[in-house]
């Protein structure tokens, strides 16, 4: 695939991660979204659907998930596929219990722990990790 299609393809999977987070009140079931912008550290929790909101937060782990890992096979290998499959694969095993746990007991102590479990399933902040990690392993192969 010639370098310009790649890099397009990259940026194009920006764009989509970048549209998610745009439209995520539209696309996503989150009444938390406004409950974290204002102080949550002393309100209590609003209502909500519990297995609504948890699902809609996989699903939008798991969109986030399958366009990142589109973008480290686009910049990288296909063997960082699997690493990356593994690393993801992990995080939700470890995270969705625990946000499930958080959004069962929405206990007033635990919401800024909430607050970090949630970003980290909602956001892409292994995608920004990653990226340079496997730039840098690529380029220090390269350099031995």
């Amino acid at each position: 695939m010639p370098n310009s299609l790649k890099y397009l393809l990259v940026f194009l999977g920006f764009v989509a991660l970048a549209m998610i987070r745009f439209f995520e009140g539209e696309l996503f079931y989150d009444p938390l979204l406004q409950f974290f912008k204002g102080n949550y550290h002393l309100s209590a929790a609003p209502e909500f659907n519990l297995w609504k909101l948890f699902f809609a937060t996989i699903a939008r782990y798991l969109l986030n998930t399958s366009i990142s890992l589109f973008i480290l096979v686009l910049l990288f290998s296909k063997q960082v596929l699997k690493f990356s499959l593994v690393i993801y694969g992990l995080l939700l095993l470890v995270l969705a219990p625990v946000f499930l746990y958080l959004i069962s007991t929405m206990e007033i102590d635990l919401h800024f722990l909430l607050f970090y479990v949630r970003r980290f399933l909602i956001q892409l902040l292994l995608i920004l990790l990653l990226i340079p990690a496997f730039y840098y392993q690529q380029h220090i192969k390269k350099a031995d």
